[in-house]
């Protein structure tokens, strides 16, 4: 990655109050890409290699970068995978460890540091083959996310899914009464559930239906800094390709209003993100960069950074699902 692209992206979490950029009004964003910061990495020379990273969640702590993401071998293993930098001209070269949350088939993580309990939050959804559907929603905590072995062994935030529907890629937010647990399920539809901050991460509600459209999953809600706002972005596939959507809401709660929520005016898409060499032509699950770490989850909607997942199309058309060689990159919003 050159300097000058480096030296384009800001990672300030100082807060900024300030109007909305036009984008926020008309929906039309663009977006300047990095080259692929994190690979495959030390797994690649396994007895049972790396393929991919994906998935990731990110904070700054410790005035390093934490990230959390998903790994896949090539037997077809997933799990969590944990490692910490200061600089990300140091990504690739981090030291990277699985998490041992007390089994195997865990993803799509979520970190955050809980306020009330004064400790951190890992969120993921656990897979128990052999039950339909194989999906539910654990957590893990910590009181030092930086130190890999103190995460707590998984726990399931509810029974096993009720619904009967294949849920996935689970996330937490909180306003100033509740936590609200945002997931997909693969019929379009994006779920809501909550539960008191007294109670939380137990006493889920029923399931309430947040939004339904042409999603695909991976829906990541997050509040705008300074502005009663939230910001709900899902994946979608377009063209052959997978890219974002965004909506908005003044309440958790909905309504939801679209915003940048179709493949001619996406969030973040191939059409709208600028790359030199290109790399990827998929804008896939992914975390913006957040101005804090706790459960409000805010972001500064003047300097959007996005970690996202991507893959060219020569990589991933003819691939089976779990034989794509996703990376990780960073989008910053341009003007």
């Amino acid at each position: 990655m050159s300097a000058l692209l480096l030296a384009g992206i800001c990672f300030s979490t100082e807060a900024r109050a300030a109007e909305l950029p036009p984008a926020w009004h008309d929906g039309i964003f663009s977006w300047q890409a990095s080259q692929p910061l994190l690979g495959v990495g030390p797994g690649r020379d396994a007895l049972d290699p790396h393929i991919a990273i994906k998935d990731p969640s990110i904070v700054f702590f410790g005035k390093r970068w934490q990230v959390f993401a998903t790994v896949m071998t090539r037997e077809g293993h997933v799990g969590i995978e944990y490692f910490s930098f200061g600089n990300w001209t140091e990504a690739d070269n981090a030291r990277r460890r699985v998490l041992d949350l007390g089994g195997r088939n865990y993803a799509a993580p979520e970190v955050f540091y809980f306020t009330p309990h004064r400790r951190w939050y890992l969120i993921y959804q656990a897979r128990e083959p052999g039950r339909r559907p194989d999906f539910r929603p654990c957590f893990s905590t910590s009181n030092d996310p930086t130190d890999p072995k103190s995460w707590t062994k998984a726990q399931p935030m509810m029974l096993w899914n009720p619904d009967g529907k294949i849920s996935l890629d689970f996330w937490v937010i909180c306003d100033a009464q509740k936590a609200h647990l945002f997931y997909t399920t693969q019929d379009g539809r994006i779920w809501r559930r909550e539960t008191r901050i007294g109670d939380f991460p137990l006493g889920w509600s029923e399931a309430i239906l947040a939004m339904q459209g042409d999603f695909f999953e991976a829906s990541h809600t997050y509040k705008l800094k300074d502005h009663e706002q939230f910001l709900t972005l899902v994946e979608a596939q377009g063209r052959g390709r997978r890219y974002y959507k965004a909506y908005l809401a003044d309440r958790l709660e909905g309504p939801w209003r679209g915003l940048a929520d179709t493949i001619t005016k996406p969030f973040a898409a191939l059409e709208n993100v600028r790359q030199s060499p290109a790399w990827t032509a998929n804008i896939s699950h992914g975390e913006l960069f957040r101005t804090g770490v706790n459960e409000r989850l805010e972001v500064d909607p003047s300097n959007l950074s996005f970690l996202f997942q991507g893959v060219s199309d020569a990589d991933s058309r003819g691939s089976k699902y779990h034989d794509i060689p996703w990376k990780l990159g960073i989008l910053k919003m341009t003007k």
